[in-house]
């Protein structure tokens, strides 16, 4: 009976993508080449959205720059963005979406349990809603099965939470 397990989640940390938010708003406001540009970075977190809006795509850019910056110093991962394209808005302005990796889709959690069963460790892969449940016997093995899962880009940020030992 597997009495050892962890769960294999993609959660974004709404409080500090906030923060970076924030921070990025406070440099672009300040920074001169920015000036006059009406760039604004909006959160909204009941959607797990950014909204960005500037003057121009170049300005954009930029803007979507200093958020990155603020988003790595602040330890959140950019594999959890997802950018919508560039949206012509009112008054010759741009806008973006950039939406917020909260769970693992169904297909990228079918990939994770495919590849730990392809391993043939001794351990159980299961689909618990939006993150992976791996059990097993031993330590060693979920170890194993953690490295296995670190090694392989499945193109989502992933962290292993709930590391049960009984």
């Amino acid at each position: 009976m597997p009495d050892n397990s962890f769960d294999v989640v993609s959660k974004i940390e709404l409080p500090e993508v906030l923060n970076a938010v924030q921070q990025a708003l406070k440099e672009v406001h300040q920074r001169y080449d920015l000036k006059d540009s009406h760039s604004n970075i909006e959160l909204n977190e009941k959607e797990s959205k950014i909204f960005l809006a500037s003057k121009d795509e170049f300005k954009l850019k930029a803007v979507i720059d200093i958020l990155e910056s603020k988003l790595v110093k602040r330890k959140v991962p950019l594999k959890g963005l997802t950018y919508g394209e560039v949206i012509p808005a009112a008054g010759s302005t741009v806008r973006q979406e950039i939406s917020l990796q909260q769970g693992i889709a169904t297909e990228k959690a079918r990939e994770i349990v495919k590849k730990i069963k392809d391993s043939k460790l001794k351990v159980q892969a299961s689909i618990q809603g939006d993150f992976v449940r791996v059990a097993g016997r031993d330590r060693d093995t979920l170890q194993l099965a953690i490295k296995l899962l670190r090694e392989t880009d499945f193109g989502i940020d992933m962290q292993f939470t709930n590391y049960r030992t009984n």
